[in-house]
């Protein structure tokens, strides 16, 4: 048994809300230990336990991987977005669930990192499932996942389902390159600067959504692509009332102003190609540019050949014709 440590993880706490909201950014200056100080050291854990991170179903029971049912039923501790959600899941698939429970969404994630860490680093398994899809997919996941393997302790997946790729399959849109972007920005500014800068955004563009602000980011988006770019609203995927609505994003905004239920995965055509009117001599003023703006060359000629719709070759040519120096 686990012991006196479980009233300090919080046991059974249920999650406060059912809305799959945001996965807050990690700051920048924290990424190299997940936020969290390190129980262990970080050089040596041979006796310690696995992280197992484990996909659960996006809509329907069945669609879990084979191993997920024996890994619930068999894990003496399970992190879970949702204990009750957990619950629900574990009684569809006919598992009973005999190990602790520990509640680990967004709210708590940081503050119960350390002390699932540390049970890792004392020898015990650790299972992590999220309310759907994969964990640290705008998820809880990320920073136990990163302390573990900063800390030397295996980390294994137990794949399965994944509303990202199964939204793209879906689409009809491209598929064999795109980007996932999870949630877009809350606030004005810091959306229409997100939109503004996946404008020219080649690959297909995963994100997810709340229903509620579903139209009104159609809308903007349109305003920073166009509104002629292709898209596909993917609604309740896998679940009773699947639906998926295609069509531009002006056409998408439109049918979907009066409101949508579910849960919402939207994938956005890249920017289309288009016949470049831009010479060699402007696409090495242009790769100038970046340079003087603290590029490194390589940097700025990938970069300008993507903005003017040129072969990387033929700016690079532009480059060298237009300087002397070592080639690149």
């Amino acid at each position: 048994m686990l012991g006196g440590w479980a009233a300090s993880l919080g046991l059974d706490m249920e999650h406060p809300g059912d809305e799959r909201g945001a996965y807050p950014a990690v700051p920048e200056r924290d990424r190299g230990h997940a936020g969290v100080a390190l129980p262990v050291d970080s050089a040596q854990c041979p006796n310690a336990g696995t992280l197992t991170v484990a996909a659960v179903p996006i809509g329907q029971p069945a669609d879990a991987s084979a191993r997920l049912g024996p890994a619930l039923g068999s894990a003496s501790l399970i992190a879970a977005e949702d204990t009750r959600r957990l619950r629900r899941l574990a009684g569809a698939l006919g598992v009973q669930l005999t190990g602790r429970l520990v509640s680990y969404y967004d709210d708590v994630e940081a503050s119960r990192t350390p002390g699932l860490l540390a049970q890792l680093a004392a020898g015990h398994d650790v299972l992590l499932v999220t309310d759907a899809g994969m964990p640290g997919i705008s998820d809880p996941g990320y920073r136990l996942v990163a302390a573990a393997a900063e800390a030397g302790i295996r980390v294994t997946v137990l794949p399965g389902p994944s509303a990202v790729t199964t939204a793209l399959v879906i689409s009809g849109l491209p598929c064999d390159r795109f980007v996932f972007e999870g949630f877009p920005p809350r606030r004005a500014g810091e959306r229409s600067r997100k939109f503004a800068e996946l404008a020219a955004e080649r690959r297909t563009i995963v994100f997810f959504e709340s229903p509620r602000r579903l139209a009104t980011t159609l809308g903007e988006i349109a305003d920073a692509f166009g509104s002629d770019r292709r898209a596909a609203v993917c609604r309740e995927l896998t679940k009773t009332h699947e639906e998926v609505l295609r069509g531009t994003l002006a056409e998408l905004a439109e049918r979907t102003k009066a409101g949508v239920l579910g849960e919402i995965t939207l994938v956005v055509e890249g920017r289309r190609a288009a016949a470049s009117q831009a010479t060699p001599a402007e696409a090495a003023a242009r790769v100038a540019e970046l340079e003087a703006d603290g590029l490194h060359r390589k940097t700025a000629i990938t970069t300008a050949a993507r903005e003017l719709g040129l072969p990387r070759r033929v700016v690079y040519d532009g480059v060298i014709a237009g300087r002397s120096g070592p080639a690149l």
